[in-house]
């Protein structure tokens, strides 16, 4: 599904070195966590596989499904299958809910060569997706995350994944800011959408996130580079443990 093979990426403004040469391998159907300290490269992989601005591939590749993601543009990108749901959720003042649903949708459907959704068949399928995410109806009618609180903006991005049916989802540290029962819906949300044509990549800081989304594996992060993998058990080791061990192992 994603290969990720020896990626190293700069930060353009600053020059400086930020992955240094990491690999990962996440199979269709599975979950990934990827965990880590502070300043260990984490979102930086997240926003250069969406193909954020400022930042510099120096040597490498990322292939979903056998395309090379680092030669498409942002739009080529979501069109191949990517999604990234962002940490902070962006305000669109003056764009309904459902106007960028469906031209999203829309626009990925006409670049793939599918027949656009006509008006009535979107929605009745947001409103479906909607329900099952336990989304009221009435955040449809408003503009994009204006005036919405931190769960209702990760519950939001959660129905915008529902409708787009991405094949590799990147979750980055969704739960930031979340008390528990918003978590928990999130959770549900993305539990929901879990089959065997769909990867996840989950980044988070903390365990509490993976006891609603358990993960097939758990990756430890640092300076840039995965530095040691396991399964769940692993997550709880770092949250008994914190990463120092972990680290120290590797540079030993």
């Amino acid at each position: 599904m994603l290969e990720i093979t020896n990626l190293h990426v700069k930060l353009e403004e600053e020059d400086k070195a930020i992955l240094k040469g990491l690999d990962l391998h996440v199979e269709p159907g599975t979950v990934h966590a990827i965990m880590g300290p502070n300043g260990s490269g984490k979102s930086t992989l997240a926003y250069v596989l969406a193909g954020r601005e400022g930042y510099t591939v120096t040597e490498g590749s990322a292939r979903l499904e056998g395309a090379e993601l680092l030669e498409m543009e942002p739009e080529e990108r979501a069109a191949a299958g990517l999604f990234l749901a962002f940490q902070y959720p962006v305000e669109i003042p003056g764009v309904g809910n459902m106007t960028f649903l469906r031209t999203a949708v829309n626009a990925q459907r006409k670049a793939r060569g599918e027949p656009e959704m006509s008006s009535g068949e979107f929605l009745k399928a947001v409103r479906e997706k909607a329900r099952e995410l336990k989304i009221d109806a009435e955040m449809l009618k408003r503009p994009v995350n204006v005036g919405f609180s931190g769960g209702e903006k990760k519950r939001n991005e959660i129905l915008q994944m529902a409708m787009l049916e991405p094949r590799m989802c990147i979750l980055d540290e969704t739960d930031s800011g979340l008390d528990v029962d918003a978590m928990k819906l999130v959770a549900q949300g993305v539990n929901a959408l879990r089959d065997a044509g769909r990867a996840f990549l989950v980044i988070t800081h903390y365990q509490r996130l993976l006891d609603h989304i358990h993960p097939d594996v758990v990756h430890i992060m640092a300076d840039g580079r995965m530095v040691k993998s396991g399964g769940p058990e692993l997550a709880l080791e770092v949250e008994k443990n914190g990463y120092a061990d972990i680290v120290g192992e590797v540079q030993a």
